[in-house]
């Protein structure tokens, strides 16, 4: 009769311990101000560079749509440049350009450099051997210069998709020698060996048992690498050496330079891209150690 009533007590107890946990855990996240300021300086950014294009038929990049130098006003928020377009519109579609080059290419790096660096600190021997030196290879090489040949080579006429893509290619191998030294202190754990012993297979092992605790340096490094991606080509575009007639953070600060806009007085021209790419560099920023900063507040509990 006793077991059967702490049995009973055991099974009404768990539900109650699983809520007061994620009650505990949602607290936490609530409280860090850091993710709360950062997601909320992201959400801004990402909401109004999708949506906001949708409200204009007009091709920012389109050269002398309108009257040039035109003032701040109620029709031009941030009024119009040197070269007739309208400042605040080449903005928002350079954001958003911006923001897409540094999501899909901190996709590609995340998957990339996970999955080899799980594989190579769980599986070992050979295959880890392989792995690392072609990590190693890939980390001395330098990325920017050769952006800056293949740049040099096609005469500024490199899209910012095909940065991207180079980024992908030369970005994934610090996070998968991070990711496969994790791995190498998981792969011995108890929980994995029961895992292994069970029956289940390398993969199912690398996701569902040592991924996980991964997981948020998995996150932190995503919004790192849009970081890095964002700077990455506007770096370029800076220098003139991307495609700058697409709106990009770096193409629009290219064009106010190029076209001395601080001399002339078109302030908006060169203030409004150096706040906004400060904003969203910030966003990510606060973003990222406010991710972290939970992860391990939750792993602490844990």
């Amino acid at each position: 009769m006793s077991s059967t009533l702490r049995l009973r007590r055991g099974s009404n107890s768990a539900p109650a311990e699983r809520a007061a946990s994620v009650k505990r855990e949602r607290s936490k996240l609530l409280s860090n101000l850091r993710l709360k300021l950062g997601s909320v300086i992201l959400a801004i950014f990402v909401i109004g560079s999708f949506t906001l294009p949708l409200f204009t038929t007009v091709d920012p990049s389109q050269q002398g749509t309108y009257f040039k130098n035109l003032p701040v006003s109620g029709q031009h928020l941030l009024g119009t440049n040197a070269l007739g377009q309208d400042i605040f519109w080449f903005l928002v579609f350079a954001v958003r350009n911006s923001l897409l080059l540094g999501v899909i290419t901190s996709i590609g790096i995340t998957i990339i450099s996970t999955l080899v660096g799980l594989s190579a600190g769980y599986i070992g021997g050979w295959y880890e051997r392989l792995i690392m030196l072609v990590i190693d290879a890939f980390i001395t090489i330098p990325v920017l210069p050769i952006l800056i040949i293949l740049s040099t080579l096609v005469r500024g006429n490199t899209s910012f998709l095909i940065v991207g893509v180079i980024l992908i290619i030369f970005g994934w191998a610090w996070g998968a020698r991070t990711v496969r030294s994790m791995a190498l202190s998981l792969r011995e754990r108890e929980f994995v060996n029961v895992a292994r012993f069970s029956g289940a297979s390398t993969f199912s092992i690398i996701i569902r048992e040592i991924f996980p605790y991964v997981y948020a340096y998995v996150v932190v490094n995503f919004i790192n690498t849009i970081l890095f991606a964002i700077n990455t080509e506007a770096a370029l575009a800076v220098i003139g050496l991307s495609k700058v007639e697409v709106p990009t953070l770096g193409s629009i600060l290219f064009w106010a330079l190029n076209y001395n806009a601080l001399f002339s007085g078109q302030i908006t021209w060169l203030i409004g891209p150096i706040v906004a790419t400060v904003l969203l560099f910030l966003g990510l920023f606060l973003t990222s150690t406010g991710y972290n900063e939970f992860s391990a507040n939750r792993r602490g509990v844990a």
